[in-house]
């Protein structure tokens, strides 16, 4: 009696050693140390730096988002042309040596893209050696534990990065990723990919991503972004490109996430740019900052050819820029622009 007694003590006491044990094999998904120790540590690694301006930062997941036809592809090869040099884009801060970087361009046929940076394809703009830029191989045959092109792609990029030695990487655009991406959990396994790459490889990564077709009336928020809840919880940053009432060339950036820096290029800081082609090269030219309000969409097609007669004449009278902007409620900048026409 006393044997089973003692022989039930002891499969007890094993039982629960298991138990234990198996409890702190459990836990150790988790790495626990004290907030001090977690301080002292940080201290050893690098303050990040600004890629662009406070708009995304180094080891940073960000996306870029905008309507159609607004100059996504535009900006991020300018992007992409600053950080291989390591030269700030004028109006914007670079603080960064020269990087590896890789554009993943699924927009552009190569021609296109040589459109963009020659004049009349001659007299070529001439880009870093540290610029990279990949094309989909269209003769690829994709081996049959993939689903497709895209799931392959996002199974071999940490190897693609690995031995082009990058550092940057930008994507044009999620669309392809995912072409499901609204679907909350299409875009959390492609998040947590982007994410993981991240981490794994010290990769910033810059996302471009389009909106569906939006209300040009109002300010852009982070709802505009197609799949936002699942794309916003899991990127690092993000901005958005606004079109412009002001002048058909004006665009304006605008700050949505941010988790290295306050909250600067809100709705009463927006950045106002104009898209121009001056030589060889497609590129953002910063004109100044302004409020949303300012660019949001008030007049129709007619209203727009009256107030730009209306102009003319405040115009040939010898009235200020600043002076006509207050009539009609635009930056000095729209009015200077309109002056050079």
């Amino acid at each position: 009696m006393i044997s089973n007694t003692i022989d039930r003590i002891t499969d007890d006491i094993a039982n629960n050693q298991k138990l234990l044990e198996n409890n702190s094999t459990l836990s150790s998904c988790l790495v626990v140390k004290k907030a001090n120790t977690w301080v002292e540590e940080a201290k050893n690694r690098p303050i990040p730096n600004m890629l662009f301006s406070e708009l995304w930062y180094e080891k940073e997941v960000c996306i870029l988002f905008a309507d159609t036809n607004l100059g996504k592809s535009i900006l991020a090869v300018q992007i992409a042309d600053s950080i291989s040099r390591g030269t700030a884009i004028s109006g914007f801060k670079l603080e960064s040596d020269p990087r590896k970087v890789l554009y993943l361009d699924f927009e552009l046929s190569d021609k296109q893209f040589e459109n963009r940076c020659s004049e009349e394809y001659q007299n070529h703009y001439q880009f870093s050696s540290n610029f990279l830029r990949a094309e989909i191989n269209t003769e690829l045959d994709i081996p049959k534990e993939f689903k497709g092109v895209e799931d392959y792609l996002c199974a071999t990029l940490d190897i693609i990065i690995k031995n082009n030695d990058v550092s940057v990487l930008i994507i044009d655009n999620l669309t392809f990723l995912s072409s499901e991406n609204e679907k909350a959990k299409d875009a959390l396994v492609l998040m947590k990919t982007l994410k993981k790459l991240s981490q794994k490889e010290d990769l910033s990564i810059l996302v471009l991503a389009h909106t569906p077709k939006r209300d040009e009336s109002k300010p852009i928020s982070k709802n505009d972004l197609a799949g936002s809840k699942m794309l916003m919880n899991f990127c690092d940053s993000s901005f958005a490109i606004g079109t412009s009432s002001q002048d058909a060339s004006f665009r304006y950036i605008k700050q949505i996430k941010q988790r290295n820096t306050e909250h600067l290029y809100h709705s009463e800081n927006v950045i106002v740019c104009s898209v121009e082609k001056e030589s060889n090269f497609l590129e953002f030219q910063f004109v100044e900052f302004g409020s949303e309000k300012n660019h949001l969409k008030t007049f129709g097609s007619s209203d727009l050819e009256e107030r730009d007669e209306q102009m003319k004449s405040l115009i040939s009278e010898g009235k200020s820029n600043v002076h006509i902007g207050e009539i009609f409620s635009l930056s000095e900048g729209a009015v200077r622009k309109r002056r050079k026409k």
